[in-house]
């Protein structure tokens, strides 16, 4: 399989890093991160430089980085993905790693239910196919390489040759879920990243990405959610439209303002729409029919917000369009609800 390696970064990095670790992805084992810990290979943004900061170990650096190999071979770490899913495309970023980064690495991936060992991760029975060949890497430089691949994957093992430092991977893809095995009568958050939600578009993300608002966990600081800059324009509204994981109906909601005191929106109202073509909507045309899910409620800051005897009747949605008045920052909604296949 030929991949290309791009000059800009391409459409698939859009998509969610199904390796992050905010949504769950993390480093499980590697054969050597004896200067920089494998962990930071899944930490958000592509990782700093401190000059004058070193371990016991020699140069402190914010990636995965071995030591000078002097055997045979090359080193590898095994990652497990934040959720199950199809990768379009990956990012082997090698910031800050000008004289000991990698000339070259491959990417494998496999699919493995449930949580299984790393021995069993590690023994030849596991089913690693290599969407990635052998390909090389510059110093200091993101590598984005395009993957043409319809399997779905849990886990990726990144090798290098034959050493050296990388400071970020990224695995960008679409989160895949059995619906099969849901059934229509088990309560779920519709729109968790975890189970394939997708926030697609908003007016504004001035200060932080509409992506976060569908993370796991509460937010960990006031940048980990979705704010809007300061709008004047009197009676303004804010949104963020979010694709469902699967078209269903929603019974309660949890807006939550963790972090946002100082700027938190004053008020906000969530309304719900079915289409059956995403890509062709308009989805800013004001002749959609919007149904009325959570009508217009007061925020508090840095705070919990349930509602379930709020939530009006409605009929199947695909998509939620979350308003705030006048702007602010939210960081996470929950729409907890039942799917519907039919």
């Amino acid at each position: 399989m030929e991949q290309q390696q791009l000059e800009t970064a391409p459409s698939f990095t859009q998509l969610i890093d199904l390796a992050s670790e905010k949504l769950g992805g993390k480093a499980l084992v590697c054969s050597d991160d004896f200067f920089a810990e494998m962990e930071n290979l899944v930490k958000p943004g592509r990782g700093i430089f401190i000059a004058d900061k070193y371990t016991d170990r020699g140069k402190w650096m914010d990636g995965w980085e071995s030591r000078r190999k002097r055997v045979s071979g090359h080193d590898w770490c095994i990652l497990k993905l934040g959720a199950s899913g199809k990768i379009r495309g990956v990012d082997i970023d090698t910031n800050h790693f000008l004289g000991n980064h990698p000339p070259h690495a491959s990417l494998e991936a496999c699919y493995m239910s449930g949580d299984p060992s790393i021995d069993v991760l590690q023994s030849d029975d596991c089913p690693w196919e290599e969407i990635l060949p052998k390909s090389p890497l510059n110093p200091g430089s993101q590598h984005f390489f395009e993957i043409d691949d319809e399997a779905i994957y849990s886990h990726v093992r990144l090798h290098i040759y034959p050493d050296g430092g990388v400071a970020r991977l990224k695995v960008y893809g679409e989160v895949i879920r059995n619906w099969d095995e849901v059934n229509e009568n088990e309560e779920i958050d519709l729109i968790a990243a975890t189970n394939g939600g997708k926030s697609i578009l908003c007016n504004d993300m001035f200060f932080s990405h509409m992506d976060n608002l569908i993370m796991p966990g509460r937010g960990v600081n006031m940048g980990d959610g979705w704010e809007t800059k300061r709008n004047r324009t009197p009676n303004n509204r804010d949104w963020v439209i979010v694709r469902l994981a699967h078209p269903g109906i929603v019974n309660s909601a949890l807006v939550d303002t963790c972090h946002f005191k100082g700027n938190y929106p004053d008020r906000c109202s969530i309304e719900g729409i079915f289409v059956e073509d995403e890509a062709s909507t308009d989805w800013e045309s004001p002749n959609l029919p919007w149904q009325n899910i959570l009508p217009e409620v007061k925020l508090q800051a840095d705070h919990e917000h349930p509602y379930q005897s709020e939530i009006q009747s409605h009929g199947k949605i695909s998509h939620i369009r979350l308003n705030i008045f006048p702007d602010g920052g939210v960081s996470r909604l929950r729409l907890f609800g039942n799917i519907v296949k039919s």
